[in-house]
Parts: structure tokens; C-alpha cells; sequence
């Protein structure tokens, strides 16, 4: 009992460790997962091609990716589909990077962002548009119109000198 006694009275003279939060805020450690973040290309065009490989990959069940086409009128990622509907649920969603990992093209990015509080269930579901980065410098914002046939084939076609 003494010896519980003198740990205690040593540190009642160390500083403590508290942190006032909202005011002051402590850098998140390089590997930290947070909430997601959907990536763009410079030219302003989504990386996410529709796939659901993500939520495929997804152990807790949280990611929902519906795909449509791509048109020339409407262009909104280099491939062929693009993600029309992408929600992640972040009340069921446990952070382990599975969706970040099964991505072919790098676009869903676990970001430096834990600030997440709801006060309503609905409120914990997040759309595309919550989701997505801003359109970078330089780039154009989607849908973009673009070319007949550019993103159709990988090598272009020479024509016949005739």
C-alpha cells in the first residue's frame, strides 16, 4: 500500500498531458486513416473508373458504387464507366484501408480527417459529392465533353496516306 502511495504522490508534480482539443489540435501521425477522400487528375477528371473493387473488398459492408457509362458529351473519368453513385457509411465503416488497397487506379484515399461527429444517422452516409476532391488548378470540373473516340482506344489509329 505505501508503495501504491509514493507512485501516486510522485506524480501529483509531473505536468500533465492534456490537450485543449478544439483549440488546440495535435498532428495525426503519418499512417493515420481517417475519412475518405476521392482523388482527381490535374485535367480535373475523377480517378474512380466504377469498379466497386473497393466495395467488394470492404469487410464491414460500407461502400455502395453504382457505375454508368462514360459518353463523349459527358465525360467524367479517362475509362469507360465512372461511379454515377459512391457512398461510404462511415457509422459502419472500421478504417482498415482495404478499400484504399483493392483500387486499381488510387482513387479513394484515406485522408488526415477525424473530426467526425453526427448528431443523426443519415447524416454518417457520404455522397460522392462530400466525398470528392476540388477540381485542381488548371483542371476542368465533370462532366467534361471531350473528342470522339480519344478515350476509346489505348494507340491511335494512322489513317492512309491515300
Amino acid at each position: 500500500m505505501l508503495k501504491g502511495l509514493l507512485t501516486t504522490f510522485r506524480e501529483m508534480f509531473d505536468k500533465p498531458v492534456t490537450i485543449q482539443y478544439p483549440e488546440q489540435k495535435r498532428p495525426v501521425r503519418q499512417r493515420f486513416k481517417g475519412r475518405h477522400v476521392l482523388k482527381r487528375y490535374d485535367n480535373g477528371l475523377e480517378k474512380c473508373i466504377g469498379c466497386a473493387l473497393c466495395a467488394a473488398a470492404c469487410p464491414a459492408d460500407a461502400i455502395f458504387v453504382e457505375a454508368a457509362q462514360n459518353t463523349d458529351a459527358e465525360r467524367y473519368s479517362p475509362g469507360e464507366r465512372y461511379a454515377s453513385t459512391y457512398e461510404i457509411n462511415l457509422m459502419r465503416c472500421i478504417y482498415c484501408g482495404f478499400c484504399e488497397d483493392a483500387c486499381p487506379t488510387e482513387a479513394i484515399v484515406l485522408g488526415h480527417d477525424y473530426e467526425l461527429a453526427f448528431t443523426e444517422r443519415s447524416a454518417s452516409i457520404y455522397t460522392k459529392e462530400m466525398l470528392i476532391e476540388p477540381v485542381p488548378e488548371g483542371g476542368k470540373p465533370t462532366p467534361q465533353v471531350t473528342e470522339p473516340g480519344l478515350f476509346d482506344r489505348a494507340v491511335p489509329v494512322m489513317k492512309d496516306p491515300e
